[in-house]
Parts: C-alpha cells; structure tokens; sequence
C-alpha cells in the first residue's frame, strides 16, 4: 500500500505533462488550420467604362490582403450571351490576363453571362463549336468541380440552364445532383462551402421589389428547395452566391447563404443602393468563420 502511494505522484506528472502536450498541439492545430479566402463575384470586365482598370485594383487590394486562395462567383466578363466570336473571345482574353495577376491559386465559378451566344442577337448557331458553355469551358475550364483546403471543402457548382428558347434560367441539373451528392458523402467528415452564381437563398426581391414580390426562373436556382435539403444532411457551412448585386447574409437550417455584393457594384457606373465595389474577405477558424466586405476604393469618372 505504501508503494502505491509512492508511484501516485509519478503517474499524476505524466498524466500533467501529456495533458499539457495535447493541449499546446490542439492550439498550434488550430492556428495551422486558420486561413481567409476571398470571394470575388459579379466583376463584368470588359474594355468599357474603365472596367479593366476596376478589375486591377480590386486584384491589388487582394494581393494586398494575401489570403490563401480566391473564387470568383461567376460573372466575369460582360458580355457573351450576345456577342460574335471576336467579341466574347477577347472578352475572355481580358479577364484571364488580368486575373493572371493574383498572387495566389483561383478558382472560378461559370455565370449567365460566360454563355457565348446563347441570344438570338448573337448570330451565333448552337452549332458553333464553342456555343453556350463550351467556351467557358475550353478558356477557363470546368463548370463545376471540388477541391480541399485545409480541413474544409470547397464545391463550386454551375447554377446556370439554357431553355428550348435560348434563354438561361437557375437551375442544378440532375446530372450535377447526381454528383454533388457522392462529393458530399465522400467528405463528410469536412466541413463545406459552396459557390454558385444564381442563387439558392436570397430576399433579393424583398429588397429590390415589393415584400409580396417573387423571383424570376432567371434570379433563383428553381430546384432550390432540392438542392437545400441535400445540403442540410451534411456539414455544409456556408454558400457563396452572386448575381444580384447586392449584399445579404440569409441564415437558414444552419447554413449561412451570403450574397457577394459585386466588383462591379451597379455595372461599373457607381454603387447601387448604397453598395460601393467590392469583394468578401472571408476569416476560417475551425468549423467557423466571419466574412466583411471591401470596398476597395473604386471611383467613377
């Protein structure tokens, strides 16, 4: 009995010292597994109104900023949906040799207005090789896709449909469905955002009309309700949108659906309804996170 009494205190400074081991790993995890993105959605760059002028300075102040990664939010040239081939071509060309100004990795989100040629006044026949959304595909790359940072993942998804009657409306298809389900099972265990251009949440119409107003099929992704209840049976955390130019933070069954603002803010002639230029900064900290606009000074001539 006595001898138990001596080895106690041993075993009680091993217990102390892996104790506080586990604790200083746990804290330098944490601080490892903090990092900030930004979300940059609504840009429409285009060689008109000193849009590629805008576009710098918002890339400057991101550099600035230096987070680890930025997703666009789809939107990104202005416009192809009615444009030839020249046109909608140099468009991209614009924005990938801007973008290509970022000091760190991008990852981009496909909007309505990347569809090149989709409107009658385009010309363009759905023949043409590069029609709706192959040019996006062929100079940016895939419509929807998944990735990992850190302990989170990241889905990007294209939220845009084209009718019979070439026109664009919200909409994930059941192809995407299909996929987006078997990427959230295989990372359940990761906590999620995701970015899509139209949105999935929004009281944008509350806002912008009046409080009984609706959205169009072109302003809401219409199998919302579908898309939302999926998301809810996993650990998803936040969802990016864009699209409507304007700035909300709609929580919901535990998910945060935050409309971006837009780069271009009333298409690059000012704020709209009090909304400067700008882009999300986005904070990560564990399963948690905080976001702020920036305002990254444009003026209007």
């Amino acid at each position: 009995m006595k001898r138990a009494i001596r080895i106690l205190p041993v075993v009680v400074l091993i217990a102390f010292v892996f104790f506080i081991q586990c604790s200083q790993q746990n804290t330098r995890n944490n601080k490892d597994e903090s990092f900030s993105f930004v979300f940059m959605t609504d840009i429409h760059v285009k060689p008109e109104l000193r849009a590629a002028e805008g576009l710098a300075q918002a890339i400057d102040t991101i550099n600035a900023l230096n987070p680890d990664f930025v997703i666009t939010g789809g939107d990104n040239i202005f416009d192809a949906l009615q444009a030839g081939y020249g046109r909608a071509d140099s468009l991209y060309f614009l924005f990938d040799s801007l973008s290509k100004r970022l000091e760190m990795p991008l990852y981009n989100t496909i909007g309505n207005h990347e569809g090149f040629g989709l409107y009658l006044a385009s010309g363009i026949d759905p023949s043409h090789e590069f029609y709706g959304k192959k040019m996006y595909e062929n100079r940016i790359g895939n419509r929807y896709y998944s990735f990992n940072h850190k302990h989170w993942h990241f889905i990007v998804l294209d939220g845009i449909g084209y009718t019979p009657e070439r026109k664009y409306v919200g909409v994930i298809d059941s192809v995407q469905m299909e996929w987006l389900k078997a990427d959230l099972e295989a990372h359940k265990d990761k906590p999620v955002a995701i970015s899509t251009h139209i949105p999935l949440l929004s009281v944008g119409q509350q806002v912008f009309g009046k409080p009984t107003s609706a959205f169009s099929p072109s302003e809401i992704i219409i199998n919302a309700k579908e898309v939302r209840e999926l998301l809810e049976q996993y650990n998803v955390k936040l969802v990016l949108q864009g699209h409507l130019h304007m700035l909300e933070d709609v929580l919901y069954n535990g998910i945060h659906y935050v409309t971006g603002g837009a780069v271009c803010a009333r298409w690059w002639l000012g704020p709209r309804n009090g909304m400067e230029e700008g882009f999300l900064k986005v904070d990560v900290s564990g399963e948690q996170f905080s976001w702020e606009y920036i305002d990254y000074a444009w003026e209007v001539e």
